[in-house]
């Protein structure tokens, strides 16, 4: 007896895809390639549909990186125990902030587009903005105090992360390094006294101490 023919899969319509699997596969994708290789045509390809589908469920591609912000934001970030003191309580919501982004590296080529923010993160953003006007600012320069302490933050991420990937990818003296090891002390003395200091100097991590000296100054005299 002849087999019956094999069914045939149904043509039409894409399989259904959720929020979720859309997000998964865009971390996963810039995670290991970088957010250069995150488009909507490989996002589509990558969860078996097309780019119109994903349109049902983002807008574009900077409401999927915010997507992904509040995601990761809504994992990684922990609500830490907040100090009496009100500028203490503003280093450690910034402080649990600058710590939940650095450990992520694509996060830093997102960054830089400062209205996209993680509604996942505003808790932290109500403990600095509150924090300042406790300290005595009133809320609009308290909210100019939060944007200070946050580009102080992304700042140093962006800085210090950057670096970090160009010295892993080329083990050449750097510039800077070469400019350093030439300097003129007569021309610049503080500058050639600390010169074969400087990268170590300038690779610690003084994230806190910055923010403290940041705080105290937009409090200062409140």
């Amino acid at each position: 007896m002849s087999q019956p023919p094999a069914p045939r899969r149904p043509r039409g319509r894409p399989p259904r895809i959720s929020r979720e699997e859309i997000i998964g596969t865009a971390r996963r994708i810039v995670a290991e390639e970088g957010v250069g290789r995150l488009t909507m045509r490989r996002l589509a390809t990558e969860v078996g549909s097309t780019p119109m589908a994903l349109y049902h469920h983002v807008r574009d591609k900077e409401e999927l990186l915010v997507l992904l912000l509040d995601d990761y934001a809504t994992r990684t970030l922990r609500r830490p125990e907040l100090p009496d003191d009100p500028r203490e309580r503003v280093v450690a919501a910034a402080t649990a902030i600058h710590e939940a982004l650095a450990a992520c590296p694509w996060i830093v080529e997102v960054l830089t587009a400062d209205d996209l923010m993680s509604t996942s993160a505003l808790w932290f953003v109500e403990q600095i903005v509150d924090g300042l006007v406790a300290c005595g600012l009133s809320p609009d320069r308290a909210v100019h105090g939060y944007r200070a302490i946050w580009y102080y933050t992304a700042g140093e991420i962006v800085v210090r992360t950057t670096a970090a990937r160009r010295r892993a990818d080329d083990d050449r003296a750097t510039y800077r390094e070469q400019v350093f090891a030439g300097l003129d002390p007569a021309e610049l003395p503080r500058l050639a006294q600390v010169a074969d200091r400087w990268a170590p100097l300038t690779a610690e991590d003084t994230y806190q101490d910055g923010l403290r000296a940041l705080v105290g100054g937009l409090t200062a005299g409140h």
